[in-house]
């Protein structure tokens, strides 16, 4: 796969300027189009104009605005596409003008170009149809704010090659956004039930159900979002809405036709009035009749290979915010209410079928089962994708079993030789599932999370001690659980986006699932106790240097890299290596006697103050008996067997959970700074 370092996207509006400024956050080069030198300045001045709000907002350095706008080239001229390897059309809602552009740009770009529309409101199909590359056009669907939200619905039409597919996919990783494939059809997977949950808010205005303020408190009630239905049209745009609305129902039928007071809100050219009092006793049935159409738009969508129940959950979580997916909503209903609720849209639009998935669940009287691990095999290879972007991957008792099913496929398939472990979306694995660990600690559980971790470590020696060989794709973000899943692979295929890291004393605990051991036998026990004491990355240069990562390669050689890799005889990762001399201080910083002066707040004699101080601070905001622990414990497994190491983790694992510290530090994580007791 050749290398994605130029973009284009074609339209300087506020979703052609949100995609360049995001494309250009992420480090790579954008050139944006438009058909005026004063449209190319507007967009680059809104560009600019957010992120200066951003540094005000600390989101990022005000030093970091000059490097993102530098990465930007504003221009008329589309011949400055030519040699772009994706071009992203991103002009108004009108198919003349999108198919006439796509037939310039056919002509313009070079023949590797990829060219991508983010049409809402058309086939994808029918701009492939206008150039003479319709295997290298696709689908890429923005969600506003585009440099924000960070959903990306990525939409293949009948002849997209898989390639194109590919990089796409991977030009969504670069900068930042969690893909969904979708297939080439009206609304496409989010728009398709998020449309008709604006209409039938309408519609019951319209009928008289309840007035705005009611309809709109339901609404946030049943997805546990900020903002109703009304509210959103206001802010996006009433004309968006009814554009949409008419779009799906020319396509799909009356159901989806809009609203007449829609319509007649559009024309008044004024927003909704949100004022009002909330009618408490009409809450239950607004909720209920909302819940019907989403859920059984969404249970269509699905029946008809649209998307995947997974990516429908994902879309409304990452691209909406529901805390939720529909799916989940479902589940959380049971699927005998589901099926009464859309029962009663089915009556009340003859055209709109119950979805045959309903009746099959209902049949089946279980809840819906998610795949949260996916297996793909590609000749000798094996990949395992632990795909829950929405949540960076985290491990659960879910993830866990899966990741073991799918683990033990792959061993048993004898034509398979390695088996490669990835993150879907930005990050690899995020580590544990905190939610998990606080909910068993309320609950007086803390035995399930041992019994959860003992688990984990059986996969985890499986992993390492392999026939097969196992490699981590370390192309993110990976904390915790997730770098102690890397450094069980038994190589690491790195990308400059990777890392590692081991935040736990932070949160009141410590690495469970084996990542001081094998930290410890990598660096040495100075090295395994600086990084999991203060919590500090591991950038993918410096686990190379240090001998962790096995290949640190651009994300287009990914493939390349781990192909040769499993050609090569297998080396001891654990064998003797020189560690680089910017490494000594924190070697020498975190030696037995100095580590033990350390956490006791003071200074060791002979060291650097200014640094030192530094330290102390950093170690001052974590919990003192995790600190304690984990000194304690790599000191006694650097002198046993690996499997005698694992036991000395998982014998701690009750008493670190059992602490006060434990519970405020999970409990406070995204909320508030922690206040540590000791205790």
């Amino acid at each position: 796969m050749s290398k994605i370092s130029k973009i284009g996207v074609v339209g300087a509006g506020n979703m052609g300027s949100g995609i360049a400024q995001k494309i250009a956050q992420e480090g790579l080069d954008v050139v944006m189009v438009d058909t005026g030198e004063e449209w190319v300045q507007r967009g680059m001045d809104n560009i600019e104009r957010l992120l200066r709000e951003g540094a005000e907002r600390k989101i990022f350095h005000p030093d970091d605005i000059g490097r993102i706008m530098s990465r930007i080239t504003g221009t008329t001229d589309l011949q400055a596409l030519a040699d772009a390897d994706l071009v992203i059309e991103a002009v108004f809602e009108d198919k003349g003008v999108k198919a006439e552009l796509f037939k310039k740009l056919d002509a313009i770009c070079m023949e590797k170009t990829i060219l991508a529309t983010n049409t809402s409101s058309f086939y994808v199909r029918e701009f492939a149809e206008a150039t003479s590359r319709p295997d290298r056009v696709i689908g890429l669907h923005y969600f506003y704010h585009p440099a924000k939200n960070r959903l990306l619905e990525v939409i293949p039409h009948g002849t997209t090659s898989s390639q194109t597919i590919d990089r796409a996919l991977l030009a969504a990783k670069l900068h930042g956004k969690t893909a969904i494939l979708v297939k080439d059809a009206p609304g496409f997977a989010v728009n398709r039930f998020f449309v008709p949950f604006l209409n039938e808010a309408a519609r019951m205005l319209e009928e008289g159900v309840a007035g705005i303020p009611t309809i709109e408190e339901a609404a946030k009630r049943a997805f546990r979002i900020g903002m109703g239905p009304f509210e959103l049209m206001n802010v996006t745009g009433i004309p968006i809405a009814v554009h949409a609305s008419a779009t799906l129902g020319n396509e799909l039928g009356p159901f989806y036709m809009t609203a007449g007071i829609m319509k007649s809100q559009m024309e008044k050219k004024a927003d909704w009035d949100l004022t009002g009092d909330v009618q408490e006793e009409k809450i239950g049935a607004v909720m209920d009749r909302l819940y019907g159409v989403c859920l059984g738009v969404a249970a269509a969508l699905v029946d008809e290979g649209v998307a995947t129940m997974e990516d429908t959950d994902r879309g409304a979580k990452v691209g909406l915010r529901w805390t939720l997916g529909p799916f989940e909503i479902m589940n959380r209903l049971g699927i005998e209410k589901t099926f009464a609720l859309v029962e009663k849209v089915v009556y009340r639009y003859p055209d709109f079928r119950m979805p045959g998935l309903l009746t099959a669940q209902r049949r089946s009287g279980r809840p819906f089962a998610f795949a949260l691990v996916n297996l793909a095999i590609d000749q000798e290879i094996a990949t395992i994708t632990i795909n829950r972007p929405e949540a960076m991957n985290a491990l659960n008792e879910t993830v866990v079993e899966q990741l073991t099913e799918r683990f033990s496929e792959a061993e048993r398939n004898p034509g398979v030789s390695a088996i490669v472990f990835q993150g879907a979306g930005k990050a690899f694995v995020a580590g544990a599932d905190i939610r998990y660990f606080v909910e068993k600690i309320k609950a007086g559980k803390i035995a399930d999370i041992v019994d959860f971790t003992r688990k984990g470590h059986r996969l985890f020696r499986r992993i390492e001690d392999s026939k097969k060989r196992t490699i981590a794709l370390l192309d993110g973000l990976s904390m915790g659980g997730g770098s102690e899943l890397a450094l069980a692979c038994q190589a690491i295929v790195a990308t400059p986006a990777g890392s590692l890291s081991f935040p736990e004393t932070g949160i009141g605990i410590y690495p469970g699932l084996g990542g001081m051991l094998r930290l410890g036998r990598h660096l040495g026990p100075e090295l395994a106790k600086y990084y999991v004491l203060t919590g500090a990355a591991i950038t993918a240069a410096d686990a190379q240097a240090l001998g962790i990562v096995t290949r640190l390669v651009d994300p287009s050689a990914v493939d390349e890299a781990i192909r040769d890799l499993i050609t090569e005889d297998r080396t001891d990762k654990y064998r003797p290596r020189p560690i680089p001399d910017r490494f000594t201080l924190w070697r020498t910083l975190f030696g037995a006697e100095n580590t033990a002066i350390l956490l006791e707040g003071k200074i060791p004699p002979g060291t650097d103050e200014a640094v030192v101080s530094r330290i102390l601070k950093t170690l001052g905001n974590k919990a003192p008996l995790a600190l304690k622990l984990v000194n304690q414990i790599i000191d006694r497994q650097a002198k046993v067997f690996p499997d005698e190491g694992i036991e000395i983790e998982l014998d701690n694992l009750s008493t670190i959970f059992a602490t006060a510290d434990a519970l405020e530090g999970l409990s406070s994580l995204g909320r508030k700074k922690p206040e540590y007791k000791g205790v």
